[in-house]
């Protein structure tokens, strides 16, 4: 199949039709040292085959775990085989904005449908058509408080993703907001309510609290909204794990404001970090302050139902500093892939929350037993924090081809020793029982030398 699809004569007829000769003759205002490639020295190129087997040597140098207990962001579900073989039809295959309606029905109709599973889940009002990712979303949300209070700080609980709040810091610094970040009870793994509530005065724009939180905990949502909006604050509901909307109680009827996160969750491979999209969903008296685009319903002429791009200007960006946002697109393949793989489960979501939800917590008692105890009290999801591990247990468990868990001391100093561990449908008894034996063996190994 050839790249470039003109025949020479095609490609004759063009350079006639626009008075030249040969296609070089495009660039004579290029100094010609400049067009001189001999300088570049490059190899000559492979055939398909060639490059084929170049490729799989390359690849096969990389570690691949054959069971992941790796969470913290990202998060190891099944995909079955038909979101992918769907959600890549070309009528889906593409990142074109439907500003069309007339010709992009098809399109809208399906981010229309993605949004209404958005807001079935998190129970709010209102959401746009999906954004770059969770943490990009995130730092939109600082400015989309900001801007629905007119005030310029928010405060930022420091068991929200590490990773987010660097994300979230850029945006502020930007826009010269002030972020203030709020301490973790030691003993539950939740925001301190009382550093919040102290810090939690009429300048506050929004508080944004991660739930489940970075070390897996579940935060109690409705108390802190409470405290936020007696200050005339904005409330905020981050959510990194999108599978824990199938059994938490939604945002909305926590008096949460906005839910953003991360929908990696929802039939996106793990791809090494991305791509993936981000959601963004609110109370409906702020949906005019929504970054990107919203999709809605109609009727056109003849009385039929329709779809359109509603509420906001075709291009935000050219309204410079009076746009809510800069942010313009969405991530219309991904957010079809969730939406292919929502429409699968139904209601089944809530079995397989759940199902992670009880595999975690039998691997976590089984952890406990061995003396592997976790380190925070509160109920978790489908992750947790355990206390006394060290680098020798994970590269063993890498020898046996299992991520063990992601070490916290890169984030948490305070937590120098602790591993979170994440544990999904994808883990299977045999994954938990090799785990154990691992722990077991380097618990031992001093005994047995002495």
């Amino acid at each position: 199949m050839p790249y470039i699809p003109h025949t020479k004569r095609d490609t004759e007829e063009m350079l006639k039709a626009i008075g030249i000769n040969q296609i070089e003759d495009l660039f004579e205002a290029v100094p010609s040292d400049l067009l001189e490639m001999n300088e570049f020295n490059l190899p000559a190129g492979f055939s398909e085959q060639e490059t084929r087997q170049h490729v799989s040597g390359i690849a096969a140098k990389n570690w691949t775990a054959e069971a992941s207990f790796l969470g913290g962001g990202f998060y190891h579900h099944y995909i079955p085989e038909h979101v992918t073989n769907l959600g890549t039809r070309s009528e889906f295959f593409t990142a074109y904005t439907p500003y069309q309606p007339e010709i992009s029905q098809g399109i809208l109709q399906a981010i229309f449908e993605y949004q209404t599973m958005i807001v079935r889940l998190t129970g709010l009002d209102a959401t746009n058509a999906s954004m770059y990712d969770g943490s990009s979303a995130t730092g939109e949300t600082c400015l989309m408080a900001a801007n629905i209070t007119d005030r310029k700080k928010i405060l930022v609980a420091r068991s929200v993703h590490p990773q987010y709040r660097e994300v979230m810091r850029t945006y502020c610094n930007g826009k010269g907001l002030i972020m203030e970040e709020v301490p973790f009870d030691m003993s539950s793994g939740q925001v301190d309510a009382a550093a919040l509530g102290s810090s939690l005065t009429e300048e506050i724009a929004g508080i944004f609290v991660q739930s489940p939180n970075f070390f897996g905990v579940v935060e109690n949502m409705k108390e802190l909204s409470d405290m936020a909006h007696e200050k005339g604050a904005v409330s905020v509901q981050i959510i990194t794990e999108a599978l824990s909307l199938g059994i938490l109680t939604p945002p909305g009827k926590n008096n949460v404001d906005i839910a953003v996160g991360e929908g990696q969750s929802f039939g996106i491979p793990v791809s090494g970090g991305g791509p993936s999209f981000g959601f963004l969903a609110c109370v409906e008296k702020y949906i005019r302050k929504l970054p990107g685009r919203i999709v809605g319903e109609t009727v056109d002429e003849d009385g039929k139902k329709a779809y359109v791009l509603t509420l906001q200007a075709r291009e935000q960006h050219i309204r410079r500093e009076k746009a809510s946002s800069n942010i313009c697109t969405n991530q219309t393949l991904f957010a079809i892939r969730a939406l292919i793989y929502l429409a699968t489960l139904g209601k089944k979501l809530r079995d397989l929350a759940l199902l992670n939800h009880s595999h975690s917590l039998a691997f976590q008692k089984m952890l406990s037993e061995k003396g592997l105890r976790r380190v925070f009290s509160k109920p978790f999801f489908n992750e947790f924090v355990v206390d006394g591990c060290d680098t020798l247990l994970l590269q063993k468990l890498k020898e046996q081809r299992i991520a063990g868990g992601l070490p916290l001391k890169r984030f948490y100093p305070e937590l120098k020793n602790s591993l979170l561990v994440c544990v999904t449908e994808m883990i299977t008894k045999d994954d938990m029982e090799k785990y154990l034996r691992e722990f077991l063996f380097i618990k031992e190994a001093p005994l047995r030398s002495a």
